[in-house]
């Protein structure tokens, strides 16, 4: 076998990741040298595999201005996980009401998050209805205490965002909250509605190019696109021993 790329289709740009398949590489690849991963570096990896379905998860879902919402509870009312989980659930199903009656289809993701004093708070991705006053209908329906709203902001791909809804508290991180103990997966993993698009790549095989050709030269813009320069990351895989190459595509009249 050679190798593959493995293609994500977004409405504003295309990822591409090319990576050699099986035990060989192509012709004219030399395997490098590999190492054994320690169990830090495999719970690195993964961390790095939830963190980008994550961000293609929001690419695929969400655009710019659809909120960031932070809801909070007032001084004095404080909730364990399971209360918040059932105050969260029932203005969910309010919102896909008032949703549905403006002809739209509420999406949202969400991590519910332990602030420094013990407080549980709840920051959320949603959609926004366009031309309704999509704030004043989230307001009413969150009786608990604030929301805090901000726009989405695409720049970078959402990197920063998933970034900070994949993270999970270190040990350094637990202490300086003040968390007595380590936190259950419940505590720090995302959740979101059934109806997202879970992107899925489009596999394109490759056996008489090679790897040291698209390297050398570097990789062509798809017509209508410009490659994002930032985004162009390629090397050597240190555990497989093979190269690889992963870049970012975006629409040329995004760039205005």
């Amino acid at each position: 076998m050679a190798y593959c790329v493995d293609i994500y289709n977004f409405p504003g740009s295309i990822e591409y990741e090319y990576k050699w398949e099986g035990n060989y590489g192509a012709k004219g690849e030399k395997r490098a040298a590999r190492e054994r991963p320690s169990p830090w570096q495999i719970e690195l990896q993964n961390q790095i595999n939830k963190k980008n379905r994550i961000r293609r998860t929001i690419k695929a879902n969400f655009v710019e201005n659809d909120f960031w919402l932070t809801f909070t509870y007032r001084k004095g009312e404080r909730k364990d996980m399971q209360g918040v989980k059932e105050d969260l659930n029932n203005v969910l199903r309010k919102l896909a009401r008032r949703y549905r009656k403006f002809g739209a289809e509420l999406k949202w993701m969400r991590v519910i998050e332990i602030g420094a004093r013990g407080g549980i708070h709840i920051h959320m991705i949603m959609n926004r209805i366009r031309g309704a006053d999509t704030d004043v209908l989230i307001k009413e329906c969150w009786q608990h205490g604030r929301i805090f709203f901000s726009n989405l902001y695409e720049e970078g791909g959402f990197e920063q965002l998933a970034q900070y809804m994949a993270k999970v508290p270190d040990e350094e991180e637990r202490k300086k909250k003040g968390l007595p103990r380590k936190l259950t997966k419940e505590e720090y993993s995302y959740s979101t509605s059934r109806n997202l698009i879970r992107p899925k790549p489009e596999r394109k095989r490759y056996r008489r190019w090679t790897m040291r050709k698209l390297l050398l030269y570097g990789p062509k813009p798809t017509p209508g696109y410009y490659i994002v320069t930032e985004s162009i990351r390629s090397g050597t895989n240190r555990y497989t021993g093979y190269s690889y190459m992963r870049y970012t595509e975006e629409k040329l009249d995004r760039r205005i």
